[in-house]
């Protein structure tokens, strides 16, 4: 995730720290008291917390002494909280109940709590609701049946409810943007909610001007002087989402602004219609853009610590988004840093190198039509990995169609070469058949290095309803990739390869403060016979690992996974992960906004990394091999995203992690502990790696 965030990732995290630390705990007044504890008696039908949410003085939380990034103590100020008193009987006529009334005397409400602090309590009566006695909708006869109850169904005001402000205004904005949706552009709805206090029931009357029914005229661009772009290329990304003739939808403005945002060449897009020309029942479009520059340097760095893996790295970026003219895009990206496996510290036994890659890729926009692009991409790669390190590069060419601002298709041809060294540490080496190679180099590698080559057609198809993709809060993503190998495109195995991943967010309460996510994510690999062998094969760099922050919490980077050990007669030695032709991937997490900077989560994660190919039926690796963790984290908003702590317990359920090759005499070390804590055992679920895991990074998980 670190790789992803530029401009000078840790400055701004340290100036954000440094503010917000500044600023904190500061008393409006010498004397000011604060806030212990503040309590609103009587509520029954109005939550309590739904009223602190609209008043200005608020108690301070018990664990912001333990916080001292957020806004500090809460104090007490008489003359906001008179007006508070005011606030709290308007929000309670806000929610129907016009008789509410605090009951409490003011110069009782607030109590001495120590020396320098005091304790808020007011009391309520509510009273009885106003309920809606009847709903009048006028100046929807012209109407078709079709669009009139399109209009009218599923309204937030119904008769017997309620009434609250807060539907009456809403409703009134769902049916005008229902019309405007079907071509009436010019629709207003009006209306008045007459409340009787004596009977409390109330009347609603809805008064909607229709207008003509519009159609989409045309598309106008206003830009920069001398623009780079053409206007003619922003009327024709534009015109995906509306067409002259068609009939006018705010839903189509929406999509084309994305379309036109989505060029990647501009600072600011915005679409919003014109005036209407009455005479030929049309609305103009105008598109306001504002170019970015086409050239661009990006440069930041990152760190990634676990308890497997140390990396310190540097990245930079160059692009020219009008490469040749006609917006071709050349972007230029590097990282290179230095790893240590599985720590700096570890001494003899440490594995370490330098790692980075190198990227070119050029795409050519609007490639034979609008919606279709074209992306080629060569890359050179140095890793190093528990199992193995490599060197080697990869090529890629394929074309990107964008029907909708949300979906994608990506069918591409891809070719990759690498050279495997198996030497793990010391003189234990990896056999170069559990990497899959095929062939050996046995010169001055003393037989441990191989070569793979793999040549395969991959699709991936991605359907992205986020609202937001760093931060999700509401909405959806699915994507499926599917990759095709050898055969008559050659390389060393034929297989094919499928990765399906489903996440849900969905938010809840006044001000979505609680979070619900959820992830599914699937893989199977099958591998075909190979002649040569006459075994199915495949190949360690396109197997699946599970493990680490941002998939299966309660393992360690890469470790839910086959292990090998490097020397089975000895309990104590290093086992590395080999992967699997399987995957298996759950997440349900609960993210709870304390504050504006301050998010707690709790998690459970499933996993499973199986040798053979994922199966639903009896012999599913899914049956016994299904590893689950619970945990709890924290996270801290900051300008360059999340900071995410999460601390993972696996449960015992399940068995040890599977050693390869199978019938291997290898004997389990005692272990089990948490962090070193707690009794030692052979046998336990996912063994050897510890029972807790914890993980730092930075955006959220999924």
């Amino acid at each position: 995730m670190e790789a992803a965030r530029p401009h000078f990732r840790f400055l701004l995290l340290a100036v954000s720290l440094l503010l917000a630390s500044a600023c904190a705990g500061k008393k409006p007044r010498p004397d000011a008291l604060k806030v212990d504890d503040l309590e609103i008696e009587g509520t029954k039908q109005v939550s309590e917390g739904s009223i602190k949410s609209k008043i200005l003085t608020t108690d301070t939380p018990w664990w912001e002494p333990l916080w001292p990034f957020d806004k500090g103590p809460s104090y007490f100020d008489p003359i906001a909280w008179e007006a508070d008193r005011r606030r709290i009987e308007r929000y309670y006529q806000s929610q129907g109940y016009y008789q509410a009334a605090i009951t409490s005397k003011t110069e009782e409400e607030v109590k001495p709590e120590g020396k320098d602090a005091v304790k808020v309590q007011v009391t309520v009566r509510e009273g009885e609701p106003t309920r809606i006695e009847a709903i009048h909708i006028t100046g929807l006869e012209p109407l078709s049946e079709e669009h009139r109850k399109l209009a009218t169904e599923a309204l937030p005001l119904k008769e017997g409810d309620i009434f609250q402000e807060e539907n009456w205004s809403g409703v009134k904005e769902l049916i005008q943007g229902r019309l405007r949706e079907v071509g009436y552009a010019e629709a207003e709805v009006t209306g008045e909610a007459q409340v009787d206090l004596a009977t409390q029931l109330a009347t609603v009357d809805l008064r909607v001007a229709l207008g003509p029914r519009y159609r989409f005229g045309n598309v106008f661009i206003s830009t920069d002087p001398n623009p780079q772009v053409s206007p003619k290329r922003i009327i024709e990304q534009a015109q995906g989402a509306i067409r002259k003739g068609a009939w006018f939808s705010e839903s189509a403005l929406a999509e084309a602004q994305a379309r036109v945002f989505a060029m990647g060449v501009f600072g600011a897009v915005k679409v919003n219609r014109g005036g209407p020309d009455q005479e030929a029942v049309t609305v103009p479009v105008v598109v306001d853009v504002r170019e970015a520059p086409m050239r661009s340097v990006r440069l930041g760095g990152g760190l990634g610590i676990d308890a497997t893996r140390q990396e310190a790295r540097a990245l930079a970026e160059w692009t020219n988004r009008n490469t040749f003219g006609g917006l071709r895009r050349l972007t230029v990206r590097g990282r290179v840093g230095y790893a240590f496996l599985p720590s700096f510290y570890a001494g003899d036994d440490v594995k370490s190198g330098v790692v980075g890659d190198l990227t070119t890729e050029f795409e050519q926009p609007r490639f034979l039509f609008r919606d279709l692009r074209l992306q080629a991409s060569v890359t050179g790669e140095k890793g190093l990995e528990q199992a193995y390190s490599f060197y080697g590069g990869r090529l890629r060419a394929g074309v990107i169609w964008q029907p909708h601002p949300n979906l994608s298709i990506f069918p591409a041809y891809n070719i990759e070469r690498f050279r495997l060294q198996g030497r793990v540490e010391g003189n234990e080496t990896v056999p170069p058949i559990t990497l899959g190679c095929r062939e050996r180099d046995s010169g001055s590698s003393g037989g441990t290095s191989c070569d793979i080559s793999l040549s395969y057609l991959e699709t991936t198809i991605e359907w992205d309803r986020r609202d937001d993709r760093t931060e999700p809060r509401n909405g959806y993503y699915a994507a499926l990739s599917v990759q095709a190998g050898g055969g008559p495109l050659q390389g060393d195995f034929t297989y094919i390869r499928l990765l399906p991943d489903v996440r849900y967010y969905r938010s809840f309460g006044e001000q979505q403060r609680l979070t619900v996510a959820g992830k599914l994510r699937l893989g199977t690999l099958v591998p075909y016979r190979n002649e040569e062998t006459g075994l199915r094969q495949s190949s360690i760099v396109n197997r699946f690992f599970s493990g680490g922050g941002s998939s299966m919490r309660g393992f360690n980077s890469r470790r839910l996974s086959p292990l090998t050990p490097l020397n089975p007669d000895d309990p104590e030695t290093t086992t590395v992960p080999v992967g699997g032709n399987s995957l298996f991937e759950t997440s349900l997490e609960l993210r709870y906004r304390m504050t504006e900077s301050l998010v707690v989560a709790t998690f459970w994660d499933t996993g499973s990394v199986s040798t053979g190919s994922l199966s639903f039926g009896r012999n599913s690796p899914l049956n016994n091999r299904l590893y689950h963790a619970l945990g709890l984290g924290l996270r801290y908003l900051t300008l360059v995203g999340p900071i995410r702590v999460d601390i993972a317990r696996r449960l015992n359920i399940g068995p040890p992690l599977p050693i390869e090759p199978s019938g291997s005499t290898y004997t389990l070390p005692s272990s089990g502990t948490c962090f070193g804590l707690g009794g030692k055992k052979r046998e336990y679920a996912g063994a050897p790696d510890g029972l807790c895991t914890i993980q730092l990074s930075i955006g959220e998980a999924f």
